[in-house]
C-alpha cells in the first residue's frame, strides 16, 4: 500500500548535519520510505497524498534510558544526591509493582504519554517484577512504542522489599519465556554493579552470550558509586571492567551516564561498540557531574540520549535534548570544549537512538518510518520570516504536545 506525506521535511542524517526539504514528499509502502523528494514523481501522481502543510515532519524521538516504574515520582527528591535518593525514593515507589492492577494503570499512562510526546523508540527498565515488566511490554506494544525492556535484576544493596536473592535469575528466565511481542523485545538489565552479586553477573553474561541478548546498566555517574564499585570488585581496575569480566560488555551494550568515564573507560567503550546514553537532566540534578559528549564521540564511541525518569525530570525529548544543549555549554566555560549545537543534539536523541535499534540514519530509504509532524503555527510569531533551520530549532526548544499533530511508528500512524 502507498502512503505520501507532504510538508516540510527536516532530518538529521549525520552527526552535525541538518537537511531540510521545503515542501517535499516522503514516499511510503507499506509503512516502509521508499523516498525522500522535493517534488512528487509523476508515478505516484495519482496516489493520495496526507498533506501536512506548512508542518514540520521530523523523525521522531528515541529515549535510550528510562526508569518506567519511576514515572510516578517525577520531580520528586530533586534535592538529594544519587544514592540518598535511591534509598528515600526510588527502592520504595519500585516496590508498588508488585501490585498487577497499578503497573497496569502507570504503564499504559507512561506509554500514552511518550507517544504523544514524540518518542517511538525507548530502552527502558522496568522494576524486578515479572509480571509487571510484562504489562509494560504489553503497554507500550499497544500504544506504538516500539524497543527494549528489562526486568531489572538486583539481589543485593537495593532495600529489604527489593532485593530478590535466588529468585533474581529464575524469574529473569520466567519472564524471557513470556517475551512475545513483535515490536518490544527483552534486553538484560543488571541494575549496577554494586546490585548484582558476583554470581547473580555471572549467570546474566551466560544468557547474555547463550541468547544474543543486549545488556543496559549504569556505569560511572557519581563519584561515591565509582568507589563502592572499587570496594565490592578490588580486582577492577576500573568500573567498566565489572561488566566485561561477566561477559556484560559487549557491541549492543547500552551504558547510561559515563559523568566521569575517563580516556581509558572510553577508549575500552570504543574498542567494544558499547553504546554512552547521556542523561543530562539526572546528571545535574542529582549532582552527579556532566559528561563529556563531544569527548566521547570524538573517540569513536556512540553516543545517545535518554531521558532516566525519574533522576530526569522531563519525559519529552525535545527538553533531553535542549537540556544536553544546555549542560554541554556549563562544560565548555569549564573545559573549553564546544557544546552540543541543536543539529548535534538533536541527532543523537533521534538517528543516533534510531540506529541503535536497526533503523535508518534520519529518513532513510528502506526502514519503517517513524516521524512526528510538528505544527509551530502558534509559537510566538517572528518579526520575520523564518528558515526552515531556525523553525525547526525554535520547536525543539519550544514545542509541547499540542504542536505534535502527527506520530509514525514502524509506519503507522498513531495519533
Amino acid at each position: 500500500m502507498t502512503a505520501i506525506l507532504h510538508g516540510n521535511i527536516i532530518h538529521a542524517p549525520s552527526f552535525g548535519s541538518l537537511e531540510t526539504i521545503p515542501s517535499g514528499y516522503l514516499i511510503l509502502e507499506d509503512g516502509v520510505l521508499q523516498a525522500v523528494a522535493p517534488t512528487l514523481p509523476e508515478r505516484y501522481a495519482a496516489c493520495p497524498v496526507t498533506d501536512y502543510g506548512d508542518a514540520l515532519i521530523m523523525p521522531s524521538f528515541a529515549d535510550l534510558h528510562l526508569h518506567a516504574p519511576q514515572y510516578p515520582m517525577l520531580g520528586m527528591g530533586m534535592d538529594l544526591p544519587l544514592l540518598e535518593w535511591l534509598d528515600t525514593y526510588t527502592f520504595r515507589t519500585e516496590a508498588r509493582f508488585e501490585d498487577e492492577a497499578y503497573a497496569r494503570r502507570v504503564y499504559r499512562q507512561l506509554a500514552r504519554d511518550l507517544i504523544t510526546s514524540g518518542t517511538t523508540r525507548v530502552s527502558a527498565f522496568s522494576s524486578r517484577h515479572t509480571d509487571a515488566t510484562l504489562i509494560l511490554m504489553e503497554e507500550l506494544e499497544s500504544a506504538g512504542v516500539t524497543g527494549y525492556v528489562g526486568k531489572v535484576n538486583m539481589d543485593r544493596n537495593s532495600g529489604p522489599s527489593q532485593e530478590e536473592t535466588a529468585e533474581s535469575l529464575s524469574e529473569t528466565l520466567r519472564w524471557l519465556e513470556n517475551c512475545h511481542f513483535p515490536l518490544v523485545k527483552p534486553i538484560l538489565t543488571p541494575r549496577f554493579t554494586p546490585s548484582c552479586t558476583d554470581g547473580l553477573m555471572k549467570e546474566l553474561g551466560k544468557l547474555a552470550a547463550d541468547r544474543d541478548l543486549p545488556v543496559q546498566s549504569h556505569l560511572s555517574e557519581n563519584t561515591g558509586e565509582i568507589a563502592w564499585v572499587k570496594e565490592l570488585h578490588p580486582d577492577c581496575a576500573q568500573y567498566w571492567e565489572s561488566y566485561r569480566k561477566y561477559g556484560l560488555w559487549k557491541d549492543r551494550t547500552l551504558m547510561a551516564h559515563c559523568v566521569h568515564s575517563d580516556q581509558r573507560e572510553q577508549e575500552a567503550m570504543a574498542a567494544s561498540g558499547v553504546w554512552a546514553v547521556h542523561c543530562a537532566a539526572s546528571n545535574v540534578n542529582l549532582c552527579s557531574g556532566t559528561a563529556p559528549v563531544r569527548e566521547l564521540i570524538e573517540r569513536g564511541v556512540r553516543v545517545a540520549l535518554g531521558s532516566d525518569i525519574a533522576g530526569g525530570d522531563q519525559l519529552a525529548m525535545n527538553k533531553v535534548t535542549v537540556m544536553s544543549i544546555r549542560a554541554s555549554k556549563l562544560q565548555q566555560m569549564e573545559t573549553g570544549k564546544p557544546f552540543l549545537t541543536v543539529p548535534e543534539a538533536y541527532y543523537l536523541a533521534s538517528t543516533a537512538g534510531h540506529l541503535y535499534f536497526g533503523g535508518g540514519a534520519g529518513f532513510q530509504p528502506g526502514y519503517k518510518l517513524h516521524a512526528i509532524v510538528v505544527d509551530d503555527s502558534t509559537l510566538p510569531e517572528p518579526t520575520r520570516p523564518l528558515t526552515l533551520a531556525e523553525r525547526f530549532e525554535r520547536s525543539i526548544y519550544l514545542m509541547e504536545k499540542r504542536h505534535i499533530k502527527a506520530v509514525y511508528s514502524e509506519g503507522v500512524s498513531r495519533i
